[in-house]
């Protein structure tokens, strides 16, 4: 009997090990997900996502990669429909191999009144489309979807890229049953893998069995030469179970940094013990040295271009110092060129043209940039990175894929600089904060060197003040002046170049109410980008003849709600740069009145030395002083120290909120 028992135990367990999941096989019983676990409030579910690589052999005398998806999926609400809509990429080598498309079907499913009906997936509604040089896409949306719909997809990627082992994220916007990869690697293949995020799999097995492969080699006229190919495979199979979505939270670079995934990377081919070793594990030597090789990279830079000699004449005149000519042509660049793209690793124009059409993407405008500075006797080289919406790239692999953003760094005068020209309104040496992303790479055939950029190295630095007086009619009258940070000035100077002025006037007097009248306003250094931007103006409040006035020292400055609303945080908080905020207030005490109640001075620690918070208010005979700083000492937050941040910012938020309360004398 016990062994009866045991018996049926094994069978359970093994049974929960596999799904019976199977194209169109839908049944009334399957629209209810009630007793499945995944969140209420989500648009829909992904019930089973499926992936399965393996390799057979082909006629090039190697092996071709077949790559398997089956996807389940239930419209929860009409919100959930967008999830209809697929793209499946393929990539092309522009010179004859490429991925192909086979086996692709689709058919949706509803409930009506208690049958099942199907509609399929129409051939004619799925279109093809040019996603740049080296991919194409598949587009189409599943067909007659609506509340309660469930689908099923299915389709079989063939690729002659057999080094490229597709990667598979078992997490994504939508919550999954069960998320599920496997892929069999021949023998004479030997990858790296990869795991980023979270690793508690339901199902992480390894186990081994015997193939066999033919592999054909075309002779041309010659008769086809044939390769019987037996080994043990390398069978590995990573399941998940009731995987939650990613949901988007404040300060978060990107969720793919976060999501559950698992990546290949070849490490060398050897057919045998006894044959030659083929190693694709690349050093950032060679790599720099392809890239250098490049034709959409490097070789614009090795070309002689003299063409840029009649027009550094004019860039560069009157220039003292090889600093004053990097400043001249990176201004000219920066200020006469426009970025059509707010990313780009490659130049897919000729500098010249690049130049004449006086746009191109960021690759290209930075490149140019380079080239014009090495063409002026500037030693210059060109630095790749991965910007905070792309991912962080990882250090340990020179995986050229993951990078998506080029800058350039320039020696003169025993200094060096970093640029980016491709974004206007930033000053020379100062890079968009969304390169401030872990590692990157200057790119050259020498010496190539890593760089590191972390936010945590990025202060943005503010100061407001704020002085109120009586005037002779006993109206309070102010002068405000901000020096805002680097960053600030940058969003700013944005705003206005989109609209006017005028119109960010306007927005300051209708953010701070009718009770407020602003005149003499000015800007500091609005065309000047090297310098922080200084915001000045007037104003006057509007009289209170109540016997108890209450009154907001920080006016409409400070915190209003805390960026940190959610009691619990799956990812660390990663803002930009360190945050420190300075404001100071003079004030002299309304006419007729008296304090009647004072917020009480406070200085509070965020983790001892990694920030601080001060309130500091005092009265005097006539007037107020009062001085609110706000200082976090780094950027980036672990999930650990979320509650700990979240309470610091309520601390924030509740102190700035409070009042002054003015009595009437009598």
């Amino acid at each position: 009997m016990l062994f009866f028992c045991f018996s049926l135990f094994l069978f359970a367990a093994r049974a929960q090990d596999k799904t019976n999941y199977k194209f169109g096989k839908i049944t009334a019983a399957d629209f209810n997900l009630s007793a499945e676990k995944f969140d209420s409030g989500a648009n829909a579910v992904i019930i089973a996502d499926i992936g399965n690589s393996s390799f057979e052999g082909n006629n090039k005398g190697s092996f071709n990669l077949v790559f398997t998806r089956f996807m389940r999926v239930k419209i929860i609400n009409k919100n959930g429909v967008d999830i209809g809509t697929q793209e499946i990429l393929l990539f092309n080598d522009r010179v004859g191999d490429a991925e192909k498309l086979f086996s692709l079907k689709g058919s949706s499913f509803n409930l009506e009144n208690g049958v099942v009906t199907e509609t399929k997936l129409d051939e004619k509604s799925i279109f093809n489309e040019k996603s740049s040089k080296n991919y194409d896409i598949r587009k189409f949306s599943m067909p007659a979807l609506k509340e309660g719909t469930i689908f099923d997809l299915v389709y079989t990627i063939k690729s002659p890229f057999d080094t490229e082992l597709r990667p598979w994220s078992f997490q994504g916007n939508y919550p999954r049953l069960w998320s599920e990869y496997e892929v069999v690697i021949p023998s004479p293949y030997h990858y790296v893998v990869r795991m980023q995020g979270e690793q508690n799999f339901y199902i992480d097995t390894i186990k081994h069995k015997s193939e066999n492969f033919s592999i054909h080699e075309d002779q041309g006229a010659s008769p086809t030469d044939t390769y019987n190919l037996s080994g043990n495979s390398t069978d590995r199979r990573w399941v998940k179970r009731y995987v939650p979505a990613l949901h988007e939270e404040p300060f978060t670079t990107t969720l793919d940094n976060y999501n559950s995934t698992v990546t290949f990377q070849l490490n060398y081919f050897q057919w045998n013990s006894q044959s030659e070793r083929h190693d694709y594990m690349s050093t950032w030597n060679n790599r720099s040295k392809a890239l250098m090789e490049d034709e959409d990279f490097g070789k614009a830079l090795s070309r002689e271009n003299n063409w840029m000699s009649d027009e550094l004449k004019g860039i560069v005149a009157g220039a003292n110092s090889d600093e004053e000519k990097t400043r001249m042509i990176f201004s000219f660049i920066r200020d006469n060129l426009k970025a059509i793209s707010d990313h780009g690793l490659y130049a897919h124009n000729a500098l010249k043209d690049v130049f004449k059409k006086k746009e191109g993407n960021v690759a290209e405008i930075n490149l140019l940039l380079t080239s014009m500075l090495r063409k002026a006797g500037i030693h210059a080289d060109p630095v790749i990175l991965s910007t905070r919406e792309n991912g962080i790239a990882n250090p340990g692999y020179p995986l050229i894929s993951e990078y998506n953003y080029v800058i350039c760094i320039a020696y003169a005068g025993n200094k060096s600089f970093l640029l980016d020209a491709s974004q206007p309104y930033y000053g020379f040496g100062q890079l968009p904060a969304a390169c401030y992303n872990g590692y990157a790479h200057i790119i050259n055939e020498e010496r190539p060197l890593p760089l590191f950029f972390s936010s945590d190295s990025l202060p943005e630095t503010s100061l407001t003040n704020i002085i109120l007086v009586c005037d002779d009619k006993g109206r309070l009258t102010g002068r405000y002046t901000s020096i805002l940070g680097n960053y600030e000035s940058y969003d700013v100077r944005k705003e206005i170049g989109g609209s006017s002025e005028k119109k960010y006037q306007i927005k300051i007097q209708t953010e701070n109410g009718s009770d407020f009248d602003m005149e003499d306003f000015s800007i500091d250094s609005l065309k000047k980008f090297d310098f922080p931007l200084t915001i000045h103006y007037d104003f006057n409040l509007k009289n209170s003849s109540e016997d108890i006035l209450y009154f907001n020292p920080m006016l409409n400055e400070g915190y209003k709600t805390n960026p940190f609303k959610s009691m619990n945080r799956h990812y660390p908080v990663e803002m930009p740069y360190r945050i420190d905020e300075t404001y100071l207030l003079t004030m002299d005490i309304p006419n007729g009145y008296k304090v009647d109640e004072l917020p009480k001075s406070a200085r509070v620690k965020y983790n001892e030395n990694e920030g601080i918070f001060e309130y500091l208010i005092q009265k005097g005979e006539s007037n107020l002083q009062m001085r609110v700083h706000l200082k976090l000492n780094k950027a980036f937050f672990p999930v650990d120290e979320y509650s700990t941040l979240r309470d610091f910012f309520a601390y924030v938020i509740s102190k700035e909120s409070e009042q002054i309360v003015f009595k009437k004398i009598h």
